[in-house]
């Protein structure tokens, strides 16, 4: 029950049902149709799973609708419903709709128009749509202003832990190829595998796209500019870090090739390459915990676990860096490959270094501030100019 609350889908049905029964309730007393169901369809639009996507889209379907009316009491005036008509009616609002900027309710502005020029007290049926609009706009908005949309930041944060866990079982599955002599085509799945990391990091930033949303103008979030940035920094960095996967297991296919069937690596150098992989597989996880965790205690224990994981890690590397250097120097043909696996391991461990990710937070706070202070200047001076 817990999980189906916490369900985006499920709060986006039962909200959508019920804004929209309610908005069909008030039409019947305010409207003077008898079954004015624009009243329902303008809140079944409208509500969306967060407040912030809830007033951004009102506007725009109030602004569609009132537009595709208009159209259609000037075509109404001048000619009547013929095939070539309706044809300049349908061009005449997609390109209107284009211009006033409404965006995925372009279509919008024609169905209105066309359902308004359809009827025969064009006058009359036009302004009573046009009401029933506003009714179903100001019932999505004051339901989601009375019964405040939930903040989707504990689900993405899942998402972004996921994808971390995700990360960190191929990067151990990768380990284990090195200690053996993996055909090229068992090497070639698991670049396969990392390129499907790509769909899983859109996935995630769907979530965060939602959950970003819902802390716009939420009257239960104080600092909801600082819980994005961290949110979407952290993604930023596992997204890198999928990457440098990526280029590893091309690394491990090439490798396969070079050795056709041998063993890729001695064993002493395989075991260090899987002992520092395993450190920084768990410096994964550890990292998603950090950048999701709900309060400063949690995130104090991560980060100091985080900081462990990346030692541990470091210096496991270090001795795989001489290992994989005496390897090259008695197979120079091959130093680049080998060199290649320690400047992927390098990059992720520097990607998950939380000095790195402080710089970072500094970074997008300081543009974010920048920005705002642009935005308020250019207010400002559109005001003067005004006055």
């Amino acid at each position: 029950m817990t999980r189906l609350r916490r369900d985006p889908f499920v709060v986006q049905t039962v909200r959508s049902t019920a804004a929209a029964t309610l908005s069909f309730v008030v039409a019947l007393w305010l409207s003077p149709e008898a079954a004015p169901l624009t009243a329902p369809l303008t809140a079944l639009l409208v509500v969306q799973v967060t407040l912030y996507s809830t007033l951004t889209t009102s506007l725009r379907r109030v602004n569609s609708v009132v537009v595709g009316v208009l159209i259609a009491i000037a075509f109404s005036v001048l000619v009547g419903l013929s095939w070539w008509s309706l044809a300049l009616i349908i061009l005449a609002s997609l390109l209107v709709g284009r211009l006033v900027k409404v965006e995925e309710f372009i279509p919008e502005v024609a169905i209105s128009a066309m359902l308004v020029l359809g009827v025969t007290q064009v006058g009359y049926t036009a302004w009573a749509r046009v009401l029933e609009t506003l009714i179903g706009a100001a019932v999505g908005l004051l339901f989601n202003l009375l019964l405040a949309a939930p903040v989707w930041v504990d689900t993405a944060g899942e998402s972004i832990e996921d994808l971390a866990r995700r990360m960190r079982r191929l990067l151990l599955d990768v380990a284990e190829e090195f200690a053996g002599a993996p055909p090229v085509e068992r090497a070639a799945a698991r670049l396969h595998e990392a390129r499907r990391l790509d769909n899983d990091v859109a996935d995630v930033d769907g979530a965060l796209r939602t959950a970003e949303d819902s802390l716009r103008f939420n009257p239960r979030v104080k600092e909801g500019l600082l819980h994005r940035i961290v949110l979407r920094t952290g993604l930023d960095t596992l997204e890198i870090c999928a990457v440098v996967l990526r280029v590893l297991t091309r690394t491990l296919t090439d490798l396969a090739k070079a050795r056709a069937g041998e063993e890729l690596l001695p064993r002493p150098t395989a075991l260090a390459l899987q002992e520092t992989a395993q450190h920084t597989a768990d410096a994964f996880v550890s990292f998603a915990v950090l950048v999701t965790a709900p309060g400063s205690e949690a995130a104090e224990a991560a980060e100091t676990r985080l900081a462990g994981e990346l030692r541990a890690a470091r210096a496991r590397r270090d001795s795989t860096a001489d290992l994989l250097l005496a390897l090259a120097l008695r197979e120079p043909e091959r130093w680049q490959l080998y060199g290649a696996l320690l400047a992927e391991i390098d990059r992720i461990l520097d990607e998950l270094d939380p000095e790195h990710r402080g710089r970072r937070l500094m970074e997008e706070l300081d543009r974010h501030t920048r920005e705002r202070r642009r935005l308020l200047k250019s207010r400002n001076a559109r005001a003067r100019t005004e006055a």
